[in-house]
């Protein structure tokens, strides 16, 4: 991770808050940490504050379930004036898409896209008042990198990104800039939370597993949660935040590659890239 995002910063980092959600594990503790480290009050979500395993040194913890919508209202008002939003709470999701059950993939879009897109709401019109803000959705490389037997997963973050791209300008004028960072594979142990639905008699009960190993493996080569966290901050700190920052699984390559290639040979480099064929 670049030493820049080690080091404090000056007083206006100090005097911004930073809430990130899913803070307690993963992508979202590294976050926290940095931003900690950069000088932010930083508030933490996670569904059970007093049973967080490793709470960090600076972090206050506030409770938050994002399929509770009085809950997420309340998460709001606890964290009060909020400068920098980090939206990483979310689920993993996998399975042949005519075998996912409905309330699973209700879910998921309640976790990964309202919940977060309800929080932005309430933390706007504050951003906009004060004429400065930093919403960051945390998405994934699959929603520019479809991969089958994650169509849930990839449709809901390919949502969050809509949401987050179309809206940019809206809160631009304000000083308000909303970004969306996509990682690849990450090292976060994700694989061992993801939920997964496969029927016992399933007819892709073979190719999924096939998807499933390299996924995990993928994972367990993939870049540190450390290597997201700085991605994030410098979204964050950017004068200029882009709509869209990526890391990890060669991203710097890859995306210029789809921009060229056509869309069906960049699905099908996907896809062997998982094992399938």
């Amino acid at each position: 991770m670049p030493d820049s995002v080690d080091r404090p910063t000056s007083s206006p980092a100090a005097r911004r808050t930073a809430l990130v959600t899913g803070a307690s594990s993963g992508i979202g503790a590294a976050v926290a940490a940095a931003l900690v480290r950069r000088g932010y009050r930083v508030l933490g979500t996670t569904r059970h504050p007093e049973a967080v395993a490793a709470p960090i040194d600076g972090v206050e913890y506030l409770a938050l379930d994002l399929t509770d919508d009085d809950g997420i209202t309340a998460c709001a008002a606890a964290a009060g004036d909020v400068d920098v939003l980090v939206n990483n709470a979310g689920e993993s999701q996998s399975g042949p898409l005519e075998e996912l059950p409905m309330a699973a993939v209700r879910r998921l879009f309640q976790t990964n896209v309202f919940g977060a897109v309800r929080l932005t709401q309430l933390v706007l019109p504050g951003m906009r008042a004060r004429g400065y803000g930093r919403v960051v959705m945390v998405g994934s490389m699959l929603a520019s990198f479809p991969l089958a037997y994650r169509s849930s997963y990839v449709a809901s973050k390919a949502a969050l990104k809509g949401f987050t791209t179309a809206a940019r300008r809206e809160v631009a004028p304000y000083g308000v800039a909303l970004t969306t960072v996509e990682p690849g594979s990450i090292n976060t142990g994700i694989s061992e939370r993801r939920t997964q639905y496969l029927a016992d008699d399933s007819p892709f009960g073979e190719e999924y597993r096939t998807m499933l190993s390299a996924l995990n493996a993928n994972e367990a080569a993939g870049v540190s949660a450390d290597a997201v966290a700085a991605v994030v901050v410098k979204a964050i700190e950017a004068p200029r935040p882009k709509s869209l920052y990526a890391v990890g699984s060669n991203a710097p390559v890859v995306f210029p590659l789809r921009r060229v290639l056509p869309r069906g040979v960049v699905e099908r480099m996907t896809a062997r890239r998982h094992g399938l064929r």
